[in-house]
């Protein structure tokens, strides 16, 4: 027996996988990735890949930078863990939260953290509902989020999330999360132009704090741009028209930058990027480069004072502020400064590959090909003109396709009939260029397997 079954078959026997048919992928068996370095993975076959999706769009800095091991292995010498809990704290903690809101909006001066992407949006869910109750209006507890959004895996997270495969299972949401469309124009915008369709989808809210009332509307969720449901980046019009709603009804909003924060988007957030002024940002992911699982809530000065008269805020976890995260964490963003990672993307290789993943929407298969800093989306078609959808089932032949892309060496993911990237920031030019070329031969088996198999 070669060492990849033995891998597969004890994965099989005891490992569940997140987001997976469990009895198909045991059937197949797992894909066993052993190492990885710079933008490259290489399997227990030896087979290489280039990383198009940065793990889980969070290896912002590449794979196998020592200095993030060095710091982890002082680290836990000197103080493996302690909590923050019972009026204590430590070196790390108070540096990262420093660093954090050097790096925030001016206004967003407060760090809780979490370990996760979901706790962080949980933290949110109940720091917006008490802040509310501690202003004497605790009947103010709607939080409105969008369709296909995607807020993360826990009950609030999925709940907040719109995604209604998510919500089929467990009774999602729960009571007083309601969602509003998205503002995904080329599935969604029929006979609109972006500007209008942006300006119609953000008005929704009014629409939505009037229906259930002022009084009653607490929040506004939403990603600066929809990573998980496609890559959905919003017409120019919409993120004003958002602003200008919170604004004037008073609600908070949460920015949810798991995905688009430090440097994703061209700039340290995406509320940098779409000039967004939230209350609350969500942050994990690019926080460390998936180095070590670590996550948080930033908090706006106008919420961490509206909290501080409710004294005792019975929130937090066993691993907020754990002193390796966030010396890791440190470092990351040392990194992500000093190499000029984040002014890289946004001066050099996000036009450079924007020109060049744009130019895939030349491709027969292809309807829109859209990027903003270091992610993008590819939109599968049988017909560009129409924005048709394939014959069957969705997501056919967007899984085709990343099958196809997987065999070419080249990680892209598949939401539905839409092929998406968030490569590392450090890919270089050489680089891209692999990409697109591994991506254009990739969309060319996908375009001649569907037109044999009758879904063109």
């Amino acid at each position: 027996m070669n060492q990849t079954v033995e891998f597969q078959q004890l994965d099989a026997a005891h490992h569940i996988h997140p987001f997976t048919d469990t009895a198909a992928l045991n059937e197949k068996g797992a894909r066993v990735i052993t190492k990885a370095k710079g933008c490259f993975l290489t399997d227990s076959n030896g087979k290489e890949y280039l990383d198009g999706m940065a793990g889980l769009w969070c290896v912002n800095i590449g794979y196998g930078r020592d200095e993030m091991a060095d710091v982890a292995a002082r680290q836990m010498r000197e103080l493996p863990y302690y909590n923050t809990f019972f009026q204590t704290t430590h070196p790390p903690a108070i540096a990262l939260a420093k660093r954090i809101a050097e790096l925030a909006p001016a206004h967003m001066n407060h760090v809780l953290f979490a370990g996760s992407g979901s706790e962080a949006n949980d933290t949110n869910l109940r720091m917006v509902r008490h802040y509310w109750a501690v202003q004497g209006k605790p009947e103010k507890n709607i939080i409105i989020g969008r369709n296909n959004a995607y807020h993360g895996s826990t009950v609030a997270g999925a709940s907040l999330g719109g995604m209604g495969a998510m919500h089929k299972q467990g009774g999602l949401p729960i009571p007083d999360i309601q969602h509003i469309g998205q503002p995904h124009w080329w599935a969604e915008g029929e006979d609109m132009t972006p500007a209008e369709f942006g300006l119609a989808r953000a008005q929704e809210l009014e629409q939505a704090i009037l229906h259930y009332g002022v009084d009653r509307v607490a929040a506004f969720i939403a990603e600066p741009i929809q990573g998980a449901g496609g890559v959905i980046i919003p017409p120019e019009s919409y993120w004003p028209e958002i602003q200008r709603i919170v604004d004037h009804y008073g609600i908070l909003l949460i920015a949810d930058e798991v995905i688009c924060g430090f440097g994703r988007t061209g700039n340290w957030f995406g509320s940098n990027t779409f000039n967004i002024r939230p209350d609350i940002m969500t942050i994990a992911k690019g926080l460390s480069s998936g180095y070590i699982p670590i996550a948080g809530s930033i908090v706006s000065d106008r919420v961490y004072e509206g909290i501080l008269p409710g004294g005792e805020f019975y929130h937090g976890y066993t691993y907020s502020s754990h002193p390796v995260a966030c010396a890791v964490a440190l470092e990351n963003l040392r990194i992500l400064d000093e190499e000029n990672i984040v002014a890289n993307v946004r001066e050099k290789t996000s036009p450079y590959m924007t020109t060049r993943w744009k130019a895939l929407a030349e491709h027969p298969l292809v309807g829109e090909a859209r990027m903003c800093g270091l992610m993008g989306a590819l939109e599968l078609t049988p017909n560009k003109a129409s924005r048709a959808k394939f014959e069957g089932e969705a997501g056919v032949v967007g899984l085709m396709c990343r099958e196809h892309s997987f065999n070419n060496g080249l990680v892209m993911r598949h939401v539905g009939d839409k092929m998406i990237i968030s490569p590392p920031l450090v890919i270089s030019e050489s680089e891209i260029d692999l990409l697109i070329e591994r991506a254009t031969k990739t969309l060319d088996m996908t375009y001649t397997d569907a037109k044999k198999t009758g879904l063109m």
